[in-house]
């Protein structure tokens, strides 16, 4: 039997040791949470044609239809996937809380963000241009200098307008919907932002896009930046990967960009 003294040395040394050595708390991996969970949380936009947006209180869109194929991927049903609406200035704040998995938000991947979070490989290309009602006299983005260009706050396009268009003034506003309805209401000439977003407001005719494309904008998902969210961002590639390879990224394309 081991004597009390010797149990007492023993049990000390292995505490300093542990001291010592570290000892870090066992954690479960995104991805296995969701296993556990049963569910995928996804962060997207709800006011976004074509990539994520509402009608009569359903999701829908390129983004929403890539979420649920990841769903089913992952779970074997997509209709275990939920959605948290965010906009382009809340979604990095959301995903880094842990209200959401992963954010699928028309999301340009950039080396600012690059530093806060984690992206999946691209899985859309757009390019930033302006909206300009038809019977405006703005035709390049030299005829921007002291016109009124409405962004909204937390997108790629509020820094690279003024980058582009340093003579234009640049008003801000938190969502799609509002900024369109300050260009229908001439309270500015026009909406920077990327071109298929922008093609949704063109009303048969009565807006136009600028025809240059001033950025690159390679869309991805969103993660956060740890050790635990590694091996979900390695399965979406995955997922991605397959997407491209069979075909179906580019029927999702088709089926709402026309």
């Amino acid at each position: 039997m081991l004597n009390i003294k010797k149990l007492q040395i023993l049990t000390f040394v292995t505490i300093i040791s542990l001291i010592l050595t570290g000892c870090k708390p066992t954690t479960i991996s995104d991805l296995d949470q969701i296993k556990k969970r049963d569910k995928i949380i996804f962060g997207v936009k709800g006011d976004t044609r074509p990539f994520g947006f509402l009608e009569n209180r359903e999701l829908y869109g390129i983004d929403i239809d890539i979420a649920r194929y990841i769903t089913k991927s992952i779970l074997g049903d997509e209709k275990k996937a939920e959605y948290k609406i965010v906009d382009s200035a809340n979604r990095l704040l959301i995903l880094g809380s842990g209200e959401v998995d992963m954010v699928i938000a028309s999301m340009s991947i950039t080396p600012q963000r690059q530093m806060i979070i984690d992206f999946s490989t691209p899985y859309y290309l757009a390019g930033q241009t302006v909206l300009v009602r038809k019977e405006s006299n703005i035709r390049s983005l030299t005829d921007l200098k002291n016109k009124r260009i409405v962004v909204v706050f937390g997108s790629t396009a509020e820094k690279n307008i003024r980058l582009v268009a340093p003579g234009a003034a640049i008003v801000g506003t938190k969502n799609y919907t509002t900024a369109f309805e300050m260009l229908k209401s001439k309270q500015v000439d026009g909406m920077a932002s990327d071109d298929t977003i922008l093609s949704s407001f063109l009303n048969n005719g009565e807006y136009r896009l600028l025809p240059k494309r001033y950025t690159v904008e390679p869309y991805a998902i969103g993660f956060r930046k740890s050790e635990e969210s590694e091996s979900l961002r390695n399965k979406v590639n995955n997922i991605l990967d397959e997407m491209k390879q069979n075909g179906e990224l580019k029927r999702i394309e088709k089926k709402w960009i026309k």
